[in-house]
């Protein structure tokens, strides 16, 4: 992961049809085609301010080094759950849903021993991703319900988001057993790059510590 891309930027987790784009960009849109691989760079481009919008360009930094990948796909998890948030707002269910958690866990477990990886350190990552976003979750609960015109006006659909999860639950895994001998949570704080951290809003800085806490 290295080299740096020119795009329109904004805050990411500022502007309410943030989940929408998220989507388009990463063909995961109702009626989209199959998902595909979305890098931090793509969804920040995703989550650009609309065309409209008198926006400069600035440059935008993948995470990079051997950690770089992992830390990418950490930001995307994150940022899947600004759609997470937008579902279920709109449908009314409960930010929380430990039966769902724990069949996630357990499934992690059996796949980590499988894969040479410890099981419950593995899992012990996977457990603070899914704290990190209903961190994210919540805030943005908290924010629409201050703001209702910024509440979003649709509801994606949760089985296509979890679906998504589910492919990069797969992804974590394998960069997990690609950087078990180099992983330091100092290390991958720092790969990931200011330029990014930069564009993401405090809420999500927020949830990216918790995200992150168990790399070792």
């Amino acid at each position: 992961m290295s080299g740096f891309r020119e795009f329109p930027t904004a805050k990411i987790g500022s502007d309410p049809g943030l989940p929408g784009r998220w989507a388009a960009a990463c063909g995961s849109a109702v009626g989209s085609p199959a998902r595909r691989p979305c890098r931090t760079s793509e969804a920040t481009l995703a989550m650009a301010a609309p065309e409209e919008s008198a926006v400069g360009r600035e440059t935008v930094a993948h995470a990079f080094g051997p950690l770089g990948p992992l830390a990418d796909l950490v930001v995307e998890r994150l940022l899947v759950g600004d759609r997470v948030a937008a579902s279920k707002f709109g449908s009314g269910k409960a930010i929380d849903d430990p039966a769902r958690e724990e069949q996630e866990l357990a499934a992690v477990r059996t796949r980590a021993f499988a894969l040479g990886l410890d099981p419950e350190r593995t899992a012990g990552f996977f457990q603070d991703q899914i704290t990190a976003s209903k961190l994210v979750q919540r805030g943005l609960f908290d924010r629409w319900a201050a703001n209702p015109e910024q509440a979003p006006t649709t509801s994606p659909d949760l089985a296509e988001i979890r679906a998504e999860l589910d492919v990069l639950t797969t992804s974590l895994l394998n960069e997990l057993v690609a950087t078990d001998a180099m992983r330091r949570v100092e290390v991958l704080r720092a790969e990931i790059s200011a330029d990014v951290a930069d564009h993401l809003d405090e809420l999500h800085r927020d949830a990216l510590k918790t995200a992150l806490q168990s790399i070792r």
